[in-house]
């Protein structure tokens, strides 16, 4: 299988950066996953996990927001947050989701629908997590 250069960026940190076979990612209008030799396109990313296989193995990376672009160069992410499933605390992302959960009553109008769709991102990525970690 033809590989591709992947990089994706935070604020924080260089979360990943080589060559990979695969990479999906959870866009706004869909998901989506790049091979090489993808069309260029830019799109908008939502919170979800990004997959990312090489070789036969595959790494989960949690983004909440960001950018992708897939050039003749590769496919650049620049994510608002990125950490890997592995580096994640899900008492920590449970707690955020419940604080969530908690500050919605205090919206309304389109904030609200704004918050209502952010946490149910938060939660299918909870959801994914707790899925990932049974098997």
């Amino acid at each position: 299988m033809a590989t591709f250069r992947f990089d994706l960026v935070s604020p924080e940190k260089i979360a990943f950066s080589g060559d990979v076979d695969q990479v999906d990612i959870p866009g706004v209008e869909g998901d989506f996953g790049v091979l090489a030799g993808h069309a260029p396109v830019v799109a908008v990313i939502r919170p979800g996990i990004v997959t990312v296989t090489k070789g036969g193995n595959q790494q989960k990376i949690v983004v909440l927001g960001g950018i992708a672009e897939v050039s003749d160069k590769g496919l650049t992410v620049l994510a608002d947050v990125a950490t890997s499933v592995a580096d994640l605390d899900a008492a920590q992302f449970a707690q955020t989701v419940a604080s969530m959960e908690a500050q919605l009553a205090s919206k309304q109008g389109s904030e609200l629908d704004r918050a209502i769709e952010r946490l149910d991102h938060f939660k299918s990525i909870q959801q994914q997590l707790q899925s990932t970690a049974m098997h």
